[in-house]
């Protein structure tokens, strides 16, 4: 195991396969995503209760923000998560999975299934906007570009990608601590035509643990 993990659930929220869920979390504590079957992608994203000169709720976890601020193209523990204004929202503590996680490709929306030859297909997108509007939360600008764990999209010597199956167990877990009071939506991937999930969606779950607080 990777990093360490509280054994404290206070909350934990069942994601169906192919839907989304939203979590209010404080700063300190921990969101274990759980892949409950193995081998389900979940898209994460996180945006800030509370910005200092801002309308409430705009400030949103950015993966090119976060890439700046890590210089690197993928997650490894101990990691921030930076917001489209710079400040850490989450930083990632522990990681019981293979550690094959993407920050390079946008959530699925309904355009891409469109393309895709299946116009109405459930999306993460959707998934996203359904979460947020279920807890009152204001949100409605762009998509962002979401943390797509258990994701594996590795980069080839020309820079071509490839589009792999997730390689998690049943039980698999990753596991984030909030550095800003947040609202957490987890996305179990509806994808379907392209071959990241193994089969038919799959539920996963968020589980909300005690953490020891906010590091300075």
């Amino acid at each position: 195991m990777k990093g360490m993990q509280s054994d404290t659930i206070t909350r934990r929220i069942e994601v169906p396969g192919g839907s989304g869920r939203a979590a209010r979390v404080r700063a300190g504590e921990l969101v274990r995503v759980v892949d409950v079957a193995g081998g389900q992608v979940g898209d994460v994203f996180a945006f800030a209760l509370e910005t200092p000169g801002e309308h409430p709720g705009n400030e949103h976890h950015s993966a090119a923000h976060t890439r700046a601020a890590t210089s690197r193209l993928f997650p490894a523990v101990g990691d921030p998560f930076v917001t489209d204004r710079r400040r850490p929202i989450l930083t990632l503590v522990a990681d019981t999975s293979p550690g094959l996680h993407d920050m390079l490709i946008a959530a699925c929306d309904p355009q891409r299934y469109a393309q895709l030859g299946a116009p109405g297909h459930r999306s993460c997108a959707a998934n996203l906007r359904e979460a947020l509007a279920a807890i009152g939360h204001p949100y409605t600008g762009p998509t962002p570009q979401p943390i797509n764990v258990f994701m594996r999209i590795p980069v080839g010597a020309d820079g071509t990608l490839s589009w792999l199956p997730a390689p998690t167990a049943a039980g698999d877990a990753i596991t984030f601590r909030a550095e800003l009071d947040a609202v957490v939506v987890v996305s179990s991937c509806p994808q379907d035509l392209v071959g990241i999930n193994r089969g038919e969606p799959s539920p996963l779950a968020v589980e909300v643990l005690a953490g020891q607080g906010r590091q300075a």
